[in-house]
């Protein structure tokens, strides 16, 4: 509680500015219930079309007073982390998971409340905490976030390949919570622009914060020739410069093809775990978990665009891992903790001092950016190893089990552990 008003006082005081998001929901839900003139329904935008769920909660209490809609935005958060710390606390190592969990969100600062992304980051962790016990809620939640804010979806390629019946288990309910939301849309006259947030972010240029980006901020030190300028149309600051649009354009075809070589990792690391995959919990939870973490961070990474609120992504699959009391974890969580600090520390506190090229501050930002990168290969470098894993509490022991060449598994699985 201590952690959320501190947040929610910060949205509502001194640093208002980062709740400008929360602003904009605001007029769009006014807009909406004013007019009748809906995103999507009425126009291209740039979420998915479930998140204007989320924005019409706050609704409740008030569409014309900002800071009545910003304090009740706050509670929608507060009691959906509170869901999540509630369940966090559950599992073997729950309290050391739940502890962490709410010093990152103290970490990351103001983004870790007033973006969409507060909203979807609990639903991260509770579908990745019931992936194992209850997969079609998992695939349920995971589809549902993703229809709300984009990068949730990553957990899907994992939730599918750890399922013992994946088409059953995944397919299935996340077919039918597309169905429902494109139904939707399309019933209410917004069929053309139900995948506009697809096409918007293809307009986009090379963001400032992005990893990609790194070397011009370097860069920009030294020369005049690459400036940090604000973009009015997506509302984003972007750098320009030598190469940098070549670089954004790279970028989008690159993204798509390192999500694909990351799913053939996690495929592999399936394949060759064999047997073992079914009959050590520990061993299915941490394919699930890693693979949506090294999912999210190439989302990240591989990405033109990099604003502060992306690395709430990183956040649910650590908090889980570390209830669950995976090995290999905590190093990982320390250094996910360290870049919040420094992301807060670029946004918002001294943004406009990244914004003019202040060395320290631009430093910092670069750092943080390689701490991603570092992320990344360490992460595809524990899914390429395949480490033995002790078990999960419920789950029995773990033995080593030769894989068939062909990848298949020796009969039908058992039954699934209940929790």
């Amino acid at each position: 509680m201590a952690v959320h008003v501190w947040g929610a006082h910060l949205g509502t005081g001194p640093m208002a500015g980062a709740y400008t998001d929360v602003e904009l929901y605001r007029w769009w839900v006014q807009t909406g219930l004013d007019s009748g003139q809906w995103p999507v329904l009425d126009g291209a935008w740039v979420y998915p079309a479930g998140a204007v769920l989320p924005m019409l909660v706050p609704a409740v209490v008030s569409t014309t007073s900002t800071l009545a809609y910003t304090l009740g935005w706050c509670a929608l958060v507060t009691v959906l982390d509170a869901v999540a710390v509630a369940l966090l606390l559950r599992r073997r190592a729950g309290r050391l998971a739940a502890s962490w969990w709410i010093a990152f969100l103290l970490l990351l600062g103001p983004v870790a409340m007033g973006r969409l992304d507060a909203v979807v980051a609990p639903m991260s962790v509770i579908a990745l905490l019931v992936a194992l016990t209850h997969p079609r809620t998992s695939a349920v939640l995971v589809t549902a976030a993703a229809w709300i804010k984009v990068s949730p979806g990553a957990a899907i390629i994992p939730l599918l390949l750890a399922a013992r019946r994946p088409w059953r288990d995944v397919v299935e309910p996340a077919v039918l919570v597309c169905a429902v939301v494109v139904g939707t849309v399309v019933a209410l006259g917004g069929g053309d622009e139900v995948l506009s947030f697809v096409r918007t972010q293809g307009e986009r240029g090379l963001q400032v914060e992005s990893v990609a980006a790194t070397g011009w901020l370097v860069a920009g030190l030294w020369t005049p020739t690459i400036r940090r300028e604000f973009n009015p149309d997506i509302i984003s600051v972007e750098v320009y410069g030598p190469g940098t649009q070549a670089a954004a354009d790279t970028l989008g075809a690159v993204l798509p093809i390192a999500v694909l070589l990351t799913t053939a990792l996690l495929w592999w690391r399936r394949r060759r775990e064999g047997q073992r995959l079914w009959s050590d919990d520990a061993v299915r939870a941490d394919l699930v978990v890693r693979g949506t973490f090294a999912l999210t961070l190439v989302l990240i990474v591989a990405n033109k665009v990099g604003s502060p609120q992306f690395i709430s992504w990183l956040a649910p699959p650590v908090a889980v891992a570390l209830a669950l009391g995976l090995p290999r974890w905590r190093p990982t969580a320390v250094a996910v903790a360290v870049v919040a600090g420094a992301t807060q520390w670029v946004y918002p506190w001294y943004y406009p001092l990244v914004m003019g090229g202040q060395p320290l501050s631009t430093m910092v930002l670069v750092g943080r950016n390689v701490a991603l990168v570092v992320l990344l290969v360490v992460t595809l470098v524990h899914l390429a190893r395949v480490p033995r894993a002790p078990s999960v509490a419920g789950a029995g022991p773990a033995t080593e089990v030769a894989p068939d060449p062909s990848g298949a598994v020796g009969g039908e699985p058992g039954e699934q552990v209940r929790a």
